[in-house]
């Protein structure tokens, strides 16, 4: 029997699948059209009468992802200006008190949505926790810091995370009305995801939406400067031939154009890696994320949860182990080990130590390994391991009830060439193994260690601490100890585990 609940904007039909309410597409803030392009959210309009929310919502204008993200990743669903919506799965909507888990899709800042066969909330909901998935502004519509060009668009580096906060706002305003705890919110992403939920933990206008986060393979050291934002929004003026100022003549401009001159311009990026042109960007090869040393977010998240921007927040905060095989296995061919030693150096040389320092502590904990592995293995370290756990050193200084994990389950699709890689524990999460998606990334995932992830997750959502019967005694975070739970089929805790890596990043990353 279909459920009708009252929101502040009208009434919501939603549907019942697999035993759990969902109610779809919902929007949460106006379509940004006209004026509001580039600019923060503002509220929806209202409705007379029931509004179907039996099926997903638009999605936002998109470049696809390359590789096998581009081959699993977001199902078809229309596009469009109208995207800025959410979803939402929950056992009961007569209930109260229940937590919320409110995700955020990741996607490189440019592509995602919240509607992915796996993001499925209905798990969560089936085990008492709210689930809240929702889409937001993406590539140049999101994240392209246009302040310095057009006065009138301050905000526009950020406006993606300014979505966010607006769907975390209809959360506390509306989430009662479908069993939800407004105090009892869990913001969690993987990713962009991840990278948006430590930028939420900086961000001040996001101070008290959330009482925990779960920043997943992604952490604070993600953004981009002003002054390079600034620069990049630069580029792709020249590449729509808009001059700066000329704010009708940038508006006129359809979403397309502006999508092909994005492609454009993240394409010489990637090709080129040009710091010149780049600035910190050409590390990362994302041109569009979001920008700090602005009012939505004065400092680089890690710096900002350094100073103890979320000391009143829990977090539980981790990667898989092989991050990185999955971005580089089809690029196998190419690599050799002075290919990776000559990158090392550039990498490592305000450490002093050289490529190949660096390449024979990798070799020496992975004989056998080939030249792409062991790049992963580094790229893995500098561009998610090691920034998780320096965000977990910085915020258990302000708050104890800080926890890692490492997911180190192996993939079996491909052969096994993918190894823990990214993305793989969020079918896991979810306990949605069984669509193609999840079986893209996982090949044959076990069902036991579904059972074990989603229940940590559900548990940190109820009471801030993700321990459970299936799990062994998980301690919080101590940055002497550096306390792991290693998250396979048979889940075990390490101290530190891959210290001599770690060390290695010491005034790199």
């Amino acid at each position: 029997m279909t459920a009708v609940v009252k929101t502040a904007q009208g009434l919501v039909r939603g549907v019942e699948q697999r035993g759990v309410h969902a109610f779809l597409g919902i929007p949460y803030a106006a379509p940004p059209v006209g004026e509001l392009r580039f600019r923060a959210p503002v509220p929806p309009a209202a409705w007379s009468g029931e509004r179907d929310a039996s099926g997903y919502g638009r999605v936002c204008l998109q470049q696809q992802m390359p590789g096998l993200f581009g081959q699993i990743g977001t199902p078809v669903s229309a596009p469009g200006d109208d995207c800025l919506n959410l979803n939402v799965w929950t056992p009961d909507p007569g209930a109260a008190g229940l937590p919320v888990l409110f995700w955020i899709h990741g996607g490189a800042f440019y592509a995602g949505s919240g509607i992915d066969d796996v993001y499925n909330g209905s798990a969560f909901a089936r085990d008492g926790v709210v689930c809240v998935t929702i889409n937001y502004r993406l590539g140049v519509q999101g994240f392209c810091n246009f302040a310095d060009h057009f006065p009138r668009l301050g905000d526009s580096g950020n406006v993606g995370i300014l979505d966010q906060i607006a769907a975390l706002e209809w959360v506390r305003d509306n989430i009662a009305a479908f069993g939800g705890d407004a105090s009892k919110v869990t913001i969690a992403g993987e990713s962009a995801g991840g990278m948006s939920v430590g930028t939420l933990l900086a961000t001040p206008r996001a101070k008290g939406l959330f009482r925990r986060a779960v920043p997943q393979s992604g952490a604070g050291h993600n953004g981009i400067s002003a002054p390079t934002a600034s620069m990049i929004a630069s580029h792709l003026l020249d590449q729509l031939a808009v001059k700066p100022g000329d704010l009708a003549d940038l508006l006129s401009r359809s979403p397309q154009q502006v999508l092909d001159a994005q492609v454009k311009l993240s394409d010489e990026l990637a090709a080129t890696r040009n710091p010149e042109r780049f600035g910190e960007a050409a590390a990362s090869a994302m041109a569009f994320q979001p920008t700090f040393g602005t009012e939505v977010l004065p400092m680089r998240p890690i710096d900002a949860i350094a100073a103890g921007a979320a000391a009143d927040v829990d977090v539980l905060v981790g990667t898989t182990r092989e991050e990185a095989l999955v971005f580089i296995v089809d690029l196998r061919e190419i690599f050799n080990e002075p290919l990776v030693e000559a990158t090392l150096d550039a990498v490592m040389a305000s450490s002093g130590r050289t490529g190949r320092d660096v390449l024979d502590v990798y070799r020496k904990n992975r004989p056998g390994s080939q030249a792409h592995e062991l790049a992963a293995a580094v790229e893995t370290d500098r561009m998610f391991r090691v920034p998780a756990i320096r965000l977990a050193d910085a915020q258990s200084a302000h708050n104890p009830n800080t926890r890692m994990y490492q997911f180190t389950w192996r993939s079996t699709a491909m052969d096994g060439a993918l190894g823990a890689c990214h993305f793989l524990e969020v079918p896991f999460v979810f306990d949605q193994l069984d669509n193609d998606q999840a079986r893209g990334i996982a090949g044959a995932p076990p069902q036991a260690l579904a059972d074990n992830v989603h229940a940590a997750w559900v548990a940190f959502a109820k009471t801030g601490d993700p321990q459970h019967a299936g799990l062994p005694q998980w301690p919080a975070w101590d940055p002497t100890r550096r306390s792991t739970m290693l998250l396979d089929v048979t889940p075990t805790v390490a101290n530190d585990p891959a210290a001599d890596e770690r060390l290695l990043w010491d005034g790199v990353v």
